[in-house]
């Protein structure tokens, strides 16, 4: 995984549990999960998108 060992993975997670706090961390993981969900959601919109104007213009041929 990315060349990352156990024990450097434990040690960025304690990092992190520090900085920002048991609390932040599941609102952090909501906001990344949005994030994530409205840049598929965009991609998914463009490729439609894309294929409706190839398969139009298939037509028109």
């Amino acid at each position: 995984m990315f060349g990352l060992g156990t024990t450097e993975i434990i040690l960025i997670l304690v990092v992190v549990l520090i900085f920002f706090g048991g609390k932040r961390i599941p609102e952090f993981a909501r906001g990344l999960g949005r994030g994530i969900r409205e840049f598929k959601d965009a991609a998914s919109g463009i490729k439609n998108e894309i294929e409706k104007e190839t398969s139009a213009t298939e037509e028109k041929k």
